[in-house]
């Protein structure tokens, strides 16, 4: 007992004056930290890292409904050196720093309709784009029509910013022809006459927009993005179309969004039991304008596509172990993989055929 009472004594002595020592070092010892972090994460970056091909980064998953570990819909395509974003929710621009991806290399934004979170997200991408790559011209941001008056609409919002951005650095640094983004709107074709359109063809990328539902959004486009013979679909958010099926054939990757009307019920009814039947009442009404799980991989498989990816999580999940109950009966509808979108992960395709390869960059 005398021993064991010594030893307790003794270990309480030590933790005490290691605590005292860290204390009193707590200043240096963080300096020191905070140089070894600045060393590994500014200034990272990946795009030199990988292979010859197209490669998808995640940097946002999630949805309207707060979530703490998931941005705003955002995703990039990535070609050679250059990043294509389509939509740009509220952290995805952070994301992409934190992964490594540099927004000075942002070569375009697609968005696919202008539903809030899809484009509050959309004032740090540009900036950051400016400011990285000291540009000499707006970020082209591609969109159904209207996408102009979005971004117009945000250079109005922007003007004092950028005014003072450029008083405090120096036009060398930000040139004033840089700031800000410029719409470039196309038009689908008319109901019963096609529902695709290319919009974009680069170093040999093409990018595909095709009309969704989403209504009463509209225009809502999805995007096909090719490149090297390999593929990938980002459907936007809709209801299952026909189009999306016929624009997504053979494809390698399709991302599509999700919804779980059989989870969102318990968000709904606590919503009814605080009294809060108007949000309660926004619960009812989504579900009318998404795609269940299930539903995507019948997407999924109608177009023979290789993997399926879902995003625009709803509702929010915070832990892994909800996902089979978010997935429900998808795998009887489609026996590709199935992947739960999580903010930070990368899939990459080189060479011809075969699978993606996939790494995390959170």
């Amino acid at each position: 007992m005398k021993s064991h009472r010594r030893w307790v004594l003794g270990a309480f002595i030590v933790i005490t004056l290691v605590a005292s020592v860290l204390g009193f070092f707590q200043r240096p010892i963080g300096n020191i930290l905070m140089r070894q972090l600045a060393q590994e994460r500014v200034g990272r970056n990946i795009l030199d890292e990988l292979p010859d091909g197209m490669h998808l980064a995640l940097c946002g998953t999630g949805s309207p409904l707060p979530d703490p570990s998931r941005a705003g819909p955002c995703s990039a395509i990535i070609v050679g050196r250059k990043v294509y974003i389509v939509d740009a929710g509220e952290g995805g621009a952070r994301n992409l720093a934190f992964m490594g991806i540099p927004a000075a290399n942002i070569e375009a934004i697609f968005l696919t309709h202008f539903h809030s979170d899809h484009i509050d997200g959309l004032g740090p991408f540009l900036l950051q784009r400016w400011a990285g790559a000291t540009a000499q011209t707006p970020l082209p941001v591609y969109g159904p029509r209207g996408v102009d008056e979005v971004v117009n609409g945000l250079r109005a919002a922007y003007t004092l910013d950028f005014g003072y951005r450029i008083a405090h650095h120096s036009e060398k640094i930000l040139p004033a022809g840089g700031s800000g983004g410029i719409g470039k709107p196309f038009d689908l074709p008319p109901n019963g006459m096609g529902d695709q359109v290319v919009v974009l063809e680069l170093d040999g990328l093409k990018v595909t927009a095709f009309r969704v539902n989403h209504a009463p959004v509209e225009p809502a486009v999805g995007y096909r993005f090719d490149y090297q013979g390999r593929s990938i679909v980002l459907s936007g958010d809709t209801t299952p179309v026909a189009s999306l099926v016929q624009a997504a054939k053979g494809a390698d990757i399709l991302v599509h969004e999700a919804l779980q009307p059989n989870l969102l019920v318990h968000i709904r009814d606590q919503l009814d039991a605080r009294k809060m039947g108007s949000l309660a009442h926004v619960m009812r009404d989504i579900i009318t304008y998404h795609t269940t799980p299930e539903q995507a991989a019948q997407q999924a498989a109608a177009a023979g596509v290789k993997q399926l990816i879902l995003n625009h999580i709803v509702p929010p999940l915070p832990f892994k172990f909800a996902y089979p109950a978010f997935l429900g009966d998808a795998a009887d509808y489609y026996k590709g993989p199935i992947t739960v979108g999580e903010d930070g992960m990368l899939f990459s395709l080189t060479g011809e055929g075969g699978k993606s390869n996939f790494k995390r960059l959170l």
